[in-house]
């Protein structure tokens, strides 16, 4: 019999089913237009939840919402079965909820390595002074903490670029970076934002490896915005679908796929 996964911290994780999120009845206005119209839709815990749709559906103003970068007016936010009406990303972030972004957002003169490290900042419990000193319990700290980051850096196999600055990294890599560094915070939710925008296909092969792996092996629950269809239908175990704001399909990807609404919106066109 299989071992029941674990997740980074080592605590045994429960099968698919229980909702970790759920966002209700979310809209998002700035000024007169309308980027999120009364959308609703949970994210189970253990799965792979994709969000697609047209450009300007709504898809990066949603996981904004979700960890807190953009307040919306109306709806609620429940993680964990805390309900609130406004995500803080502080509180996101302690919460364990982490982000990577449709632009690559790094640290360009730094390495891979210290990339990575931020990653770890809400983890560090011993106070400025100690991290200035850098000796005693905080130099045990920081050790142990950079024994996670190699750890990861092994897992993305990307050992031999440790110590290069990222910003003379090709984007595929960077890419890996930017997932490494939010693997680093140990999150319960990975908010993906087109993971594989500006790729090869090689590099998206790589990418849905390690995401299937971050997946399977660690029991991350994932929500991914992708426009590549290929990808959604073989990574999603359930997809949202939005057009203009709007909520126009929910399910399995093969329910997506057969929708008309969706095809009419979205998948029958060219994206």
């Amino acid at each position: 019999m299989n071992a029941e996964p674990i997740n980074v911290t080592g605590t045994p994780i429960r099968g698919k089913g229980e909702v970790l999120l759920s966002v209700e009845n979310i809209s998002l206005r700035f000024g007169g237009v309308k980027a999120i119209s009364d959308v609703s839709f949970d994210i189970r815990k253990g799965e792979i939840r994709a969000i697609i749709g047209p450009n300007g559906a709504g898809k990066t103003s949603m996981l904004n919402c979700i960890n807190g970068f953009y307040q919306p007016q109306e709806g609620q936010i429940v993680f964990k079965g805390e309900r609130r009406a406004k995500m803080r990303p502080h509180r996101a972030a302690a919460g364990g909820i982490a982000r990577t972004f449709q632009n690559v957002a790094l640290f360009k003169g730094m390495s891979t390595l210290d990339n990575i490290m931020t990653g770890r900042t809400l983890k560090m419990k011993k106070g400025f002074f100690w991290q200035v000193l850098r000796h005693g319990p905080a130099m045990r700290e920081e050790i142990e903490h950079r024994r996670v980051v190699e750890d990861i850096i092994d897992f993305l196999q990307i050992e031999h670029i440790r110590k290069l600055p990222v910003g003379k990294l090709p984007y595929g890599l960077q890419k890996r970076v930017e997932l490494g560094r939010a693997l680093a915070m140990e999150p319960e939710l990975l908010l993906l934002d087109e993971p594989m925008a500006g790729m090869n296909l090689e590099e998206k092969e790589d990418m849905c490896r390690f995401i299937l792996d971050v997946n399977n092996q660690f029991g991350t629950t994932i929500a991914l915005i992708e426009h590549d269809m290929g990808v959604v239908m073989d990574l999603s175990d359930r997809v949202v679908v939005l057009e203009y704001g709007r909520k126009i399909a929910d399910g399995t990807p093969d329910e997506v796929k057969a929708d008309q609404r969706v095809i009419d919106a979205y998948l029958g066109v060219a994206h």
